[in-house]
């Protein structure tokens, strides 16, 4: 595999990404206060929550993690949990390696922790229109949606800190709502029917018959899930 060239302007490439995922960005900042609200009700404050987004930086990870916390499943498998729900991560990465090879560390390492569904998405979208997207529109974009998502989960955790009771606000619907917006985010059609409805499957079976703790069904309905959507890519 040849090493990627380096974009004849990079500050141009990564001004594009930030401005073309600025509508993206807007969905990022609706959930993120949603997840804030979360957070904050499992005691997380805002300097907590924030530093959470910059290092996780995978909100379908993050939402889990805490609500199986929530839910008493303990760190351990709260991890697991929201580790498996993001092994669509690593797909996404494995194919960028014309984008990374021949980087320096800093640089893929950069990379790979910025990719997200929705820069990762529109850098392809732009190529198929025929525009320059490489390395550093990816990073533009990415660079864009975490310091929205820090930002919006800080001030939704802070938020929460004012507001007496957020089951007695209505507020604990936060998580669901959450979720649902990032469901929306990463529907891309009826291709993504099959492994949708063999992780919902096996994610079901598992807590209806197995005697194990819900988030067990959750975690083998995410690899399940990863696995159809990998052979389905190969294929």
């Amino acid at each position: 595999m040849p090493d990627a060239p380096e974009p004849s302007n990079a500050a141009q490439e990564f001004r594009a990404g930030l401005r073309d995922i600025t509508p993206l960005s807007f969905g990022v900042a609706v959930y993120g206060l949603a997840f804030g609200l979360l957070a904050a009700g499992q005691g997380m404050g805002a300097l907590a929550t924030g530093l959470m987004g910059a290092t996780v930086f995978a909100g379908s990870a993050q939402i889990v993690a805490v609500e199986r916390l929530a839910a008493g499943s303990g760190a351990v498998l709260a991890v697991i949990a929201g580790l498996a729900l993001n092994l669509r991560i690593l797909l996404m990465t494995a194919s960028l390696r014309r984008e990374l090879s021949g980087r320096p560390l800093w640089q893929v390492v950069l990379g790979v922790h910025l990719t997200s569904d929705e820069n990762w998405v529109l850098m392809h979208a732009t190529r198929t229109k025929g525009w320059a997207a490489g390395y550093w529109y990816l990073v533009g974009g990415g660079v864009s949606l975490i310091a929205v998502w820090v930002a919006a989960t800080a001030l939704g955790a802070g938020f929460a800190r004012a507001l007496p009771d957020l089951g007695a606000s209505g507020m604990d619907f936060a998580f669901a709502a959450a979720f649902i917006l990032l469901l929306t985010s990463l529907w891309q059609g009826r291709r993504s029917l099959p492994p949708w409805i063999v992780s919902a499957g096996v994610a079901a079976g598992c807590v209806l018959v197995l005697p194990v703790d819900p988030s067990w069904g959750l975690i083998a309905g995410a690899v399940a899930g990863a696995g159809v959507a990998g052979l389905r890519r190969d294929g």
